[in-house]
């Protein structure tokens, strides 16, 4: 890992919270996704399950977490297991992490190696009832693979069919999406490389560049600053590519008179920022650009307004909804007609703007929480609206990352230059 090591109270707090919400003579069991492989001999970078890193801090495979909280034997109630190095790996693979730095980490005082999983666990459900596993209940999940704790929930409940199993996912994402002041500090350290990235690359964008060497710009400024790399695929669109949601090619050369999207974001410690900006190419907004970028940005300010606590997802993308329409109306995109006759279901508005404003980050970019679940402080959003207008080959999005408090909101992306008039003058260089 290229971060410094976050606190282990961080962990130790988190799995406290935990504890809190199970059933009584209960057992949790998670472990690490697998490291996946390519088509040869070859693997993808490892990424931790960002629930295991959660409870334990542990950014290693083959890990495994085992909490009873009632168990009699109090040394057992909080087990973590490694995976146990020999001659062969350290050659092959470097280090791995000893029974000491585990604890360290983590907080957990009774590490095992991981080949002793299944004799301790056994054991350990002589005393249980209840078994707590995790499945992606994630709103958004779509995959088709089946993960390393899938395999771990069917391998149990056919192993011990007689329990009472219980879904761990609602616990932990209701856990999850009110984040401590350790997470905060991550995601703002998060935020503060991703400003270091933005101010570089407005020194390198003019037309002729290449979405690509704007991307390995924000790669180099974001491993420099001990950043694993991107939160998520970089999404640098310049001209009509910035209309193309997911564009991710990044392939194209710049052009003189486009706008450039940027939705990058770095990464710290697994915890992520979730930056989107829209500069003009060679440094100067035409009016027309002009026009909807001030619309957007009229839009994201009022909608980081509404993230105050009680406020509740689907009545702020509601409200976020009108304020769009008139920003639309005033453009000349929409008429009354079209409102007139526009579905409910999908308002005139979507034409121009058709995502949410706002999701839940965090050691996910699309981070947990029920849609429904009232604001609260604690909760990081984004506030990101967006008008993207193909015919004209303008896309504008503007993306803060907001933390809500209990008297409104702080913004943890403050600092990184968002008004068009200081774009402008940092890219000519006053």
């Amino acid at each position: 890992m290229k971060y410094i090591p976050l606190s282990n109270d961080l962990f130790t707090l988190n799995r406290a919270n935990l504890r809190k919400k199970l059933k009584p003579n209960s057992v949790v069991v998670i472990r690490a996704n697998d490291i996946l492989p390519t088509n040869a001999d070859g693997t993808v970078p490892f990424v931790q399950n960002s629930h295991l890193f959660y409870l334990t801090g542990i950014d290693q495979e083959e890990t495994i977490f085992l909490m009873a909280p009632d168990f009699p034997d109090e040394k057992m109630r909080e087990i973590l297991f490694l995976r146990e190095t020999n001659e062969e790996i350290a050659v092959w693979e470097g280090h791995k992490f000893t029974k000491e730095e585990g604890k360290e980490l983590s907080g957990i005082e009774n590490i095992k190696w991981n080949h002793e999983f299944e004799k301790i666990f056994y054991t350990i459900l002589a005393e249980s009832e209840n078994i707590y596993l995790y499945g992606n209940e994630h709103i958004r999940n779509a995959t088709k693979v089946e993960t390393a704790n899938d395999k771990l929930v069917k391998w149990c409940m056919s192993r011990y069919p007689l329990y009472n199993y219980e879904r761990l996912a609602p616990i932990l994402y209701d856990l999850r999406c009110i984040k401590s002041k350790e997470e905060v500090k991550a995601i703002s350290h998060a935020c503060e490389i991703t400003e270091k990235g933005f101010r570089k690359v407005l020194e390198l964008i003019r037309p002729g560049v290449w979405e690509y060497e704007v991307e390995a710009e924000y790669a180099y400024d974001f491993l420099r600053n001990r950043s694993r790399g991107f939160a998520y695929e970089p999404i640098i669109a310049g001209g009509g590519n910035s209309c193309v949601l997911h564009y991710i090619d990044n392939n194209r050369q710049l052009k003189d008179g486009d706008v450039l999207l940027m939705d990058v974001g770095a990464e710290y410690g697994n915890y992520n920022a979730d930056m989107t900006r829209t500069i003009p190419v060679n440094g100067k907004f035409t009016k027309r650009q002009r026009q909807v970028y001030d619309a957007v940005l009229r839009v994201k300010n009022q909608a980081t307004d509404m993230l105050t606590p009680g406020n509740a997802i689907p009545e702020y993308h509601k409200a976020v909804g009108d304020l769009m329409t008139k920003e639309l109306l005033e453009l000349g995109l929409i008429d009354k007609t079209d409102i007139k006759n526009e579905d409910p279901d999908w308002p005139a508005y979507k034409k121009y703007f058709m995502h949410g404003t706002s999701h839940h980050l965090g050691l996910d970019v699309h981070d947990y929480a029920s849609v429904y679940k009232k604001f609260a402080p604690g909760m990081i959003f984004t506030v990101e609206p967006g008008i993207y207008i193909p015919a004209e080959g303008i896309g504008i999005r503007i993306e803060d990352d907001i933390l809500i408090t209990k008297t409104g909101h702080d913004n943890l992306m403050k600092n990184i230059p968002i008004h068009a008039e200081e774009i402008e003058d940092l890219m000519n260089g006053n």
